[in-house]
C-alpha cells in the first residue's frame, strides 16, 4: 500500500521499493480495494522480503531512506543496514489485518491505514507533485 501511495503522490520524485520481513503473503484484497479508490493499481503487486530485495539486486546501502510501519521491520531494517549509513524512521500505523467483522467494516479499517499512511507521507515528503485522486 505504502510503495503504490508513495509512487501516485510523488512520481519519480524518488526511487520507491516496498520490503517486509517475510514475503510469503500475497498483496490483501483489502488493500487492492482501498487503493483502487484513489486510481492505485495494486493487484500486480508482489509483497518481498528484504532479503529477497537484495538477492534481486537492491543492495540496501543504496537507499538513503527506510521507513518502517510495522516495529518487525523496523528491527529488520535496524539489523540489516547497522553497518550502513542511512536514516530509519518508525511509522506506527494501525495494522487493519484481522480488523472489522463485515466487509464494510474491513474496509473502513483498511482505509484508516492507508489514510494514516498518506497524512505520515505529505508531513515527511510535502505536497505531491501528481494529484492522488482523494
Amino acid at each position: 500500500m505504502a510503495e503504490g501511495l508513495m509512487k501516485k503522490m510523488y512520481g519519480q520524485r524518488a526511487y520507491v521499493q516496498s520490503a517486509g520481513v517475510r514475503n510469503d503473503m500475497e498483496i490483501d484484497g483489502f488493500s487492492v480495494a482501498v487503493c483502487k479508490e484513489l486510481g492505485i493499481e495494486l493487484s500486480r503487486h508482489r509483497s518481498r522480503s528484504f532479503e529477497e530485495m537484495q538477492d534481486w539486486g537492491d543492495d540496501l546501502s543504496q537507499f538513503d531512506l527506510i521507513i518502517a510501519l510495522s516495529p518487525a521491520s523496523q528491527r529488520m531494517a535496524l539489523e540489516l543496514t547497522r553497518f550502513h549509513h542511512l536514516e530509519i524512521e518508525y511509522w506506527p500505523i494501525l495494522d487493519p489485518t484481522g480488523l472489522g467483522e463485515t466487509r464494510e467494516a474491513k474496509l473502513a479499517a483498511y482505509r484508516q491505514a492507508r489514510d494514516q499512511i498518506k497524512a505520515r507521507m505529505l508531513e515527511r515528503f510535502g505536497p505531491p507533485t501528481e494529484t492522488p485522486g482523494r
